[in-house]
């Protein structure tokens, strides 16, 4: 076996190595969704590229009401921070758990953990478009519209299409500031849409979820101009009343990554290579997670580009057993082995090289 802190080594410089190579010729490389994305947004893409099939990130999601708190509880865990930052942009009354105050301090510290190296991942469990935030999540989030809402939601100029220009234009005045920090964002809006949890879920059609999710590409990309954006599409683990993937595709043209959700502990094999053949060469990735996948898995399923961990995914683990093992693997991307990370402690303020 390998002496671990020489292997570490190598990884750590082919890493490097692979990231400004790549880097150099991003533009040329691939085809974004949006062909005006920005240098930072190419140069993230380009890198999940670069590790797929071989390694995984590891990621973490916050809530707003708590913060970042959940990225020390990895690091006490497994003594190591995971490589995404993740946030939701929330919906519900301030000082909530899901509160809209403070979406101000989730952009001020998605900034401070880029700079810091992390890959930000913002989502945003969207308010229906025929009410004012702030709201509550069963009644709201998982409300339905009817059938005449949704067509009025499709039509331009009507009171409920209106209404979501404007909650839209909310978002993205937040959006616009990581833009201008020249912070890269994986944005997975409109997720689990194979779902019929939410209000946009299910909805299939020509006027259906697909038309919302290049309304929504429309708005941000050609109106905002949010440049810096990684579109990802995120779907749900296929399952019985959970339809295909396919049904609910936009198109490769107006996405980037494809991601899906795994709350069973299976990450059935049927589902990864379901998702593979949609996505074809683009990358993969778990959105949200329960539990983690184990090491044996990802080397079964090597495409995944991250995997992000939903709520406390460390409690109840042995610290010293299979969580912390997954961690310090050779499959897995911690935040000290990003090729742009030089200190392994995120609470010291250093620059992301370009």
């Amino acid at each position: 076996m390998m002496f671990q802190p020489l292997r570490f080594l190598l990884r750590s410089v082919f890493l490097i190595y692979t990231f400004f190579a790549l880097s150099q010729f991003a533009s040329a490389q691939r085809e974004m969704a949006n062909p005006n994305a920005s240098p930072e947004a190419r140069e993230l893409l380009e890198f999940l590229y670069s590790i797929s099939g071989d390694s995984t990130l590891s990621g973490q999601h916050c809530v707003p009401l708590v913060g970042s708190t959940r990225l020390q509880g990895i690091e006490k865990s497994v003594d190591r921070y995971p490589a995404l930052f993740g946030q939701d942009f929330g919906f519900s009354e301030p000082g909530t758990w899901d509160g809209i105050n403070y979406r101000q301090n989730i952009v001020d510290e998605a900034i401070r953990r880029h700079e810091e190296g992390f890959v930000i991942s913002l989502m945003w469990h969207a308010v229906r478009p025929i009410e004012e935030e702030p709201v509550r999540f069963r009644e709201s989030i998982q409300g339905e519209l009817t059938d005449q809402e949704w067509k009025d939601l499709m039509t331009p100029g009507t009171e409920v299409n209106e209404r979501w220009k404007s909650q839209v234009d909310v978002i993205a005045f937040f959006l616009k500031q990581l833009r201008d920090a020249d912070v890269p964002v994986l944005w997975r809006p409109y997720h689990e849409m194979n779902g019929a949890w939410f209000w946009w879920g299910k909805k299939g059609g020509e006027d259906g979820y697909e038309k919302l999710w290049r309304m929504l590409y429309d708005r941000l990309t050609h109106f905002h101009k949010l440049d810096n954006l990684v579109w990802v599409w995120n779907a749900n683990e296929v399952k019985q009343g959970v339809d295909s993937y396919a049904t609910y595709y936009p198109g490769h043209d107006v996405v980037d990554v494809l991601a899906t959700d795994v709350y069973s502990e299976a990450f059935n094999q049927a589902n990864y290579e379901e998702l593979l053949e949609l996505a074809g060469d683009k990358p993969i990735a778990i959105g949200e997670c329960g539990k983690v996948p184990t090491v044996e898995k990802l080397r079964e399923q090597p495409r995944w580009a991250w995997f992000m961990i939903w709520e406390r995914g460390y409690e109840g683990w042995d610290a010293f057993g299979a969580f912390r093992s997954l961690f310090h693997s050779e499959e897995v991307i911690t935040h000290d082995e990003l090729p742009w990370t030089k200190v392994k402690d995120p609470k010291v303020h250093h620059p992301v090289l370009r």
